[in-house]
This record gives C-alpha cells, structure tokens and sequence, in this order.
C-alpha cells in the first residue's frame, strides 16, 4: 500500500521533511520511522572509501545526495514526477505539479519570475531541466510547454548563473547542523574537545578520569541511551586480569548516538573510564547506530610555540593513522566479527580488526576505514 506524496519544495533548504545540511544519520532514521510514505529505499557508496559521497534513491520521485566528509545533504533531485505513488508538488502554497497537472517552463516562470538566460532555468537554491539528462541541452528551449523532467534543490549561490555545487564539495554551516557535533579534537591520555553549531567557539572537555557523569548531562544533556556494560570478552587479554576477575568494577555506558560518542563510566565513582568515537563507515557493522563524530587526534606541539600540532582525522586510512601513534610500528592487530550472534545481520565484510595503542584502540574495515577509536 503506497501513500501519496504532498511535498512542498524550499529553494536553498529543501523539499518536503528533507533539509540542506541534515545528516546522513538524521535522514534514515526519518526514512526507516516513515516506510509507508517511502517503502522503496537504495543506498549507494564507494565501499572503498571512507570519505565517500552517499546517494539514496527514495524510489521513484527523490535522490539525496550526501556530502563525502560530514555526510550533510548536500543536493535533493525530483524527477519521475508522474510515477506512482502519486506526487503532488508545491511552492509558496501553489500547486506546482499535480497526477493531473505537468509541470512546464511557463508554469515555471510564472511561479519565480525572470531568471538568465540558458537552456534551462536556475534560480538561487534550485534549477529547473527540460531533459532526462542534465548534460544534454533540450530539443527546443523555446517551447513553453516543454515539461520539467528534472529538479535539483541545493544551497543559494552569490550568482545564480555559476554551475551546481560540487557534489565532492561540503555543506555550507546553516540552521539544520544547530547542536549538532562540528569537531572533536582528542588527545592521548587526556580525552576530548567537543565543539558545537553554531558558536564552535564554546567548548565541551570531557576529561579520562575527571569528567563525571553528572558533567556530561550538564554539558551534553542526558544520553539517547544508558546500559550496564555486560561484554567483558576483552578482559582475557588485559595485563592486570586476576584469576578469579575479582576487584573489576562495574560500569556503565552513555551513549549519544547523535553525537556519534560512547563514554564508558564507572559505577562506584561516576568518572569517565573511555570514550569512543564513531565514524559511521557505509557497510560496516556499526552503520547508522551512531551519526558521524567527526573525530581527530591531536599529537604533541613541537614546541611551546606550535599553535598547530600535528593531527591525524577520521577519513585518514588507518596505516596512516598507525604511523601517527607508533611510529615504530603498527601493533598486531585482532580479528572482530561485530555479526556474530545477529543472524538477522549479514554484511559482505562483517570482519573489522582491533589495533591496540598506548591509550587508543583503533577499530578498522579489511579496507583500512577507521570505525571507531576508543580513549582508555
């Protein structure tokens, strides 16, 4: 059973419940809680590459396409707009297109004015393609009736008449990133530096061993989920593991899922023992259970002058990521199979590896792509 779709297009923000500059995690979640509207969902990436652009193709009327690093939708396309379900389409409350209505160049001019010349018409925020294919000028760009086939909804440029964004390029800072994560700069031994749209000049520091869990709910606000930590299997390869686990103190977990964090707290003292950041690779096992952190690990300044010290960033392969922390050498690593116990789950590469450093754990794809790192 398909729903009819009734959406109104937003030049510059977006179309319908789909906003410029939402995440990657925050749209799929909307998509997975909305199956009755869009059933027909396909997800595209390079599995090769962790910073790789994302499309989804919402079948058969929208694509979404995902900038690479940040994963922000970056550019929303209309098309097919006669193929069922039905799609009703509107601006500033006017019916743009209809099942009974196409929507045509007139129509188009009607609705937002004059624009420059060209083949097709382009607007700040959106533009308007008389052909299936957007690199093939049409037939006859005098006929007032030819159809619109194609609609592409980004962000306003300065000067309309310049080409589409860069769909390698990133989102520009707008009101759908506001509270949500910009960076997280993390250092050994010590934890890490949040910062927040839109004043990133405000800072969060949670601290190993310092920050409490009262801290976090003062600074973050509560957690979207809490559970006792229950999966003790890395505990047989710790040095200071006794016979019998005796003295090994509870703990609990904070998980900010929207955040892409994980902070591991003890349960007597309430302090922060580890926190984890997610870097939500496409196909791995954890995809989508947390939005992107966009993580980086800072190293030691060079000098008491260095205001830039060297870092090392989530889209960075893991063997560079290696050499940043050992330079010496990358230690053995582990075999993790993420799947095991989850017959519902079945990936083409469920495997990832473990490396563990002197106070991080590097979790990574059989491609190099760094899941997730862990501060201990």
């Amino acid at each position: 059973m398909y729903s009819d779709l009734d959406l109104d297009l937003r030049p510059g923000d977006g179309v319908g419940n789909f906003v410029l500059g939402a995440s990657l995690w925050t749209v799929i979640e909307f998509l997975r809680s909305n199956t009755a509207l869009f059933p027909q969902v396909e997800l595209k990436y390079d599995p090769d590459a962790s910073a790789t652009p994302i499309i989804i193709h919402v079948r058969p009327h929208i694509d979404l396409l995902f900038s690479p690093a940040h994963q922000r939708l970056h550019t929303i396309a209309l098309r097919n707009f006669h193929d069922h379900p039905p799609l009703t389409l509107r601006y500033k409350d006017k019916v743009l297109a209809s099942p009974d209505s196409d929507l045509k160049r007139v129509d188009v001019n009607l609705a937002f004015g004059p624009t420059y010349p060209g083949d097709d018409l382009i607007y700040p925020g959106v533009r308007f393609f008389f052909s299936d294919d957007v690199s093939k000028a049409p037939n006859n760009r005098q006929d007032r009736t030819q159809n619109v086939k194609r609609i592409l909804v980004s962000q306003s440029d300065a000067d309309p008449n310049v080409s589409p964004r860069d769909p390698l390029g990133e989102v520009q800072v707008c009101a759908a990133m506001d509270d949500e994560l910009a960076e997280a700069v993390a250092r050994v031994h010590d934890g890490v530096t949040l910062r927040f749209y839109p004043d990133v000049k405000q800072i969060v520091r949670v601290r190993l061993g310092v920050t409490t869990a009262q801290d976090l709910l003062c600074d973050l606000g509560p957690p979207l989920r809490t559970f006792y930590k229950e999966d003790d299997r890395m505990s047989i390869h710790s040095r200071t593991r006794s016979a019998d686990e005796e003295g090994v103190e509870p703990s609990y977990f904070y998980n900010y899922l929207h955040h892409g964090l994980d902070f591991l707290i003890a349960d007597g003292t309430h302090v922060v023992k580890k926190i984890i950041m997610h870097t939500n690779v496409p196909g791995s096992p954890l995809f989508q259970r947390y939005k992107r952190c966009p993580w980086q690990i800072e190293g030691s300044p060079e000098d008491d002058e260095d205001d830039s010290p060297p870092r090392v960033r989530f889209h960075d392969r893991v063997d560079v990521i290696s050499r940043f922390l050992s330079p010496g050498g990358a230690p053995p690593s582990m075999n993790f199979d993420r799947t095991v116990g989850e017959d519902t789950l079945t990936l083409p590469t469920p495997i990832t590896r473990l490396l563990g450093f002197d106070g991080v754990i590097l979790e990574a794809t059989q491609a190099a792509q760094v899941v997730s790192v862990t501060l201990f």
